[in-house]
């Protein structure tokens, strides 16, 4: 106990200090901006930045106490609960939250916010028709047009994959961290290249493809394990180098992982969303050339 009090101290101390010394830094730099001005500037803000922490950190041990460490482990498969008598995987329930979330939210969309379109657009129409804008063309430079229903798909999908990544930052593990789901959204894929490629080049066409080279055919057939288990490893990764984090760091995770959270729950998501849609449309490509 005297410990914490002893560290609550010294975090006070540094946090002060470095305020003070950061503070004199910044005019000193504003006076004379010289490179030995600006060191001194970035390491009293290190320092001030670790003792607030460290203050923080301390602080919460004294009002709440130490809680002992659970053991770590990771699961491969989401954890099921029971709702109604029935097992259900919390993937499915967080999936079907984030369906409803965004059919209410689309149906409040069109008859409230934006009930008519305008020629002219602006405001949140401005913002919905440039997303919807940017996909389509995005998908047009890709495989060419195709028609509406591929860039509606894919913006589904980027919508969907986004939403999972939000999923993380409230405490609950990603739909898409379940190998179930990303093969789900792979199979989808799958789909869309059989789709377009029998109706650009017809039944005889599509399969000519396979005739003499049986090897397309088994091509084809991984295509969705390759983008499910591409999809599922990266997702699983950062999510269990986030749990490493928390573990690591006991009771001392405080502000940082949700720095280093910023990276693995949003940064790192839009770019697994932005390469799944590149190699969907890479493979739908493939198809309809």
């Amino acid at each position: 106990m005297i410990l914490k009090w002893v560290l609550l101290a010294v975090g006070a101390e540094l946090g002060v200090g470095g305020w003070f010394w950061r503070k004199s830094a910044v005019k000193a730099c504003d006076a004379e901006p010289s490179k030995p001005h600006k060191k001194k500037k970035l390491l009293a803000t290190i320092l001030m930045l670790v003792g607030g922490w460290l203050f923080a950190e301390q602080l919460l041990r004294v009002i709440f106490g130490t809680e002992p460490s659970e053991k770590f482990t990771v699961s491969i498969w989401a954890p099921r609960v029971t709702v109604m008598g029935y097992s259900l995987s919390t993937t499915v329930i967080i999936t079907w939250i984030i369906l409803a979330v965004w059919l209410v939210l689309g149906v409040l969309f069109r008859l409230i916010v934006v009930p008519r379109m305008t020629e002219i657009p602006h405001g949140i129409q401005n913002a919905a028709e440039t997303a919807v804008e940017y996909v389509r063309s995005y998908t047009v430079s890709k495989v060419g047009d195709l028609g509406d229903g591929l860039p509606g798909f894919l913006f589904a999908v980027v919508l969907f994959m986004v939403s999972c990544a939000a999923v993380e930052l409230f405490g609950y593990r990603a739909p898409t961290t379940d190998i179930t789901m990303t093969f789900a959204l792979a199979l989808t894929t799958l789909f869309c290249i059989n789709y377009y490629g029998f109706k650009k080049k017809g039944v005889g066409g599509r399969l000519k493809r396979y005739f003499p080279n049986v090897m397309n055919l088994v091509s084809d057939i991984s295509t969705p394990v390759s983008l499910a288990c591409r999809l599922f490893g990266n997702m699983l990764g950062g999510m269990i180098v986030m749990d490493l984090l928390y573990y690591a760091m006991g009771n001392c995770a405080i502000g940082f992982p949700s720095v280093v959270g910023l990276y693995f729950n949003l940064f790192h998501p839009l770019i697994q969303t932005y390469i799944f849609v590149t190699l969907s449309l890479t493979f739908i490509g493939e198809a309809v050339e």
